[in-house]
């Protein structure tokens, strides 16, 4: 999983062609602690599918602030340089799997 940052975000996430999921996440927040692995799990099955990123809140204010991230652990779905969905909590891996999947049939 790649890190994020203002500097790095268009060239990693707005430009990319598949999906890409970010988490948004602080190293201070336990559940976001939690969510890493789970994300490297959802990571291996869907490598061809999507792309996943880490956004760590405390270096990337300014897109916290831009994506309205309210909450943490935040997964945000980009396509195409849009936002096309958020999770907000602690997802676990099958949940992560299915979602994205069930993005990718109805885009």
């Amino acid at each position: 999983m790649i890190e994020v940052t203002a500097e790095n975000f268009k060239q990693e996430v707005l430009s990319v062609d598949k999906i890409v999921i970010v988490d948004f996440n602080a190293d201070w927040c336990g559940p976001c602690q939690m969510q890493a692995p789970l994300l490297e799990e959802a990571a291996e099955e869907l490598g061809d599918v999507c792309k996943f990123a880490s956004a760590n809140i405390d270096f990337a204010k300014d897109l916290a602030i831009e994506y309205e991230v309210g909450t943490i652990p935040c997964l945000v779905m980009f396509k195409n340089g849009e936002e096309i969905d958020r999770k907000i909590g602690l997802q676990a891996t099958k949940k992560v799997i299915k979602w994205v999947t069930k993005k990718c049939t109805t885009l």
